[in-house]
Parts: C-alpha cells; structure tokens; sequence
C-alpha cells in the first residue's frame, strides 16, 4: 500500500510543478537570465546523471570500463563525430576493456 501512495504523491507532484509552469507569467520567462538557465539546466542535469551512473555502484565510487568508454564517447564529441560514431566507439571500448580486464 505504501508503494501506491508514493505513486500517487509522486503523480500529483508532477501534476502541481506542471500547473506551476503554466501559471508563470510570459514576461518571467522572456528575461535573459531564465533563457539561459532553461538552455543550461538540462544539460547540466544529464551530466550529473552520466557522471553519477558511470562513476558510481551503489554508494561505492568505482572506476571500471565505464568511464574508458566515457572517455572515448567525449574523445569522440571532441573530434566532432557523427552521434552514431560516438556511441558505438563508447561502447567498443567498453566491450574492449571490460574483455581485457576479465
């Protein structure tokens, strides 16, 4: 029963930030500083997220094949590869490592 009512919080949460959104005046959202902050906050949420299921198992910070293959997929960004291209060569040189390594 309590996984339900967490749904249903959890549901009704959403709803009310979603509401909340609507009702924000139109001349807040035109300001410099929200446009960048709403260009800026995903990108930094998805990095945080990265970061933490690459660098993370459980509550231990860990090291593994994971990062080399975040290591290769932003080698790939930085030489300006197609998104394909930096996938597969994450995930190559995870496979590569983690073959390796045992």
């Amino acid at each position: 029963m309590t996984v339900w009512i967490a749904i249903g919080a959890t549901a009704v949460g959403c709803y009310l930030v979603k509401l909340l959104g609507l009702l924000v005046p139109a001349g807040a959202l035109e300001r410099p500083l929200v446009k960048r902050l709403a260009a800026l906050l995903p990108v930094a949420l998805l990095a945080a997220l990265t970061a933490q299921q690459t660098f993370s198992t459980g509550q231990h910070l860990v090291l593994d094949a994971r990062g080399a293959g975040l290591a290769a997929a932003a080698l790939a960004l930085v030489l300006r590869a197609p998104f394909l291209v930096v996938i597969g060569a994450a995930v190559a040189v995870t496979a590569g490592v983690r073959a390796v390594g045992g």
